[in-house]
């Protein structure tokens, strides 16, 4: 049976060409949304979750670009709003994780984790809460991921970031509810997903033995939480981390 309750809203996913985004894209449009797809450089794999969403009916809008720079982020916002009119729906997904000793770190490099994992969601919703506070109604998820529970080595900025992201759901939850807007997180423990670099789909498979559930997370378990935060069902939701995680840390 499809999924009701959105429609006529329009959404925004970054990160959203595979894996969890593409998922998180698909649920909202099975819902009857509207969806912008967002990446960096696949347009191939954003142009095909786009045609998969318009199965469901919606309209679907490929806006490529670099998210972790803010002149990127107001041209997509510029686009993005000529078509659709408001984003009613956030969900900041981006995120890049390259594993790199503190010590040996380039500057450059943290703060390119940082424009990507943090600040990029700044960016999009000072781009696109003044039309969600506008019409009085808006939903913000931020994916997290554990980086914003725990730190973990060789992976010091995304864990920075992922801390960050989560102050920023908080604050805004509060500055934002009495405008009608909820703004939430979702922490994603292992999930499997297709990736460029088979040592990480290895790392990642080897931490099923972790989880009490005895399996890894699909996309679209993170999907169908976020779903159900951006629905009407989740409006009592706000200033929440919530994780996805098969028991692995509670």
């Amino acid at each position: 049976m499809a999924m009701t309750g959105l429609a006529g809203k329009t959404a925004f996913v970054s990160g959203s060409g595979r894996n969890i985004g593409r998922a998180i894209v698909l649920d909202l449009a099975a819902r009857g949304c509207n969806v912008v797809i967002n990446g960096v450089s696949d347009r191939e794999a954003a142009e095909a979750t786009a045609a998969d969403a318009r199965e469901h009916g919606v309209e679907a809008l490929v806006a490529m670009g670099d998210i972790g720079k803010p002149e990127t982020v107001r041209e997509i916002a510029e686009a993005t709003l000529a078509q659709f009119g408001a984003i009613d729906i956030l969900v900041n997904n981006a995120a890049i994780r390259p594993a790199t000793p503190f010590l040996e770190m380039a500057d450059e490099d943290w703060h390119r984790i940082l424009d990507v994992d943090l600040n990029a969601a700044y960016y999009a919703c000072r781009a696109f809460l003044p039309g969600m506070v506008e019409t009085g109604w808006g939903r913000i998820v931020n994916i997290t991921g554990m980086n914003a529970i725990a730190g973990y080595t060789g992976h010091s900025p995304a864990s920075v970031a992922k801390h960050g992201l989560w102050g920023l759901t908080k604050t805004l939850a509060k500055e934002f509810g009495p405008k009608g807007v909820t703004v939430n997180a979702v922490s994603p423990g292992p999930i499997r997903v297709e990736h460029s670099d088979p040592a990480i789909t290895r790392r990642i498979e080897e931490r099923k033995s972790q989880v009490p559930l005895g399996r890894l997370g699909e996309p679209e378990d993170i999907a169908a939480l976020t779903g159900f935060l951006c629905s009407e069902e989740g409006g009592f939701v706000s200033g929440q981390m919530v994780g996805s995680n098969g028991g692995m840390q509670t």
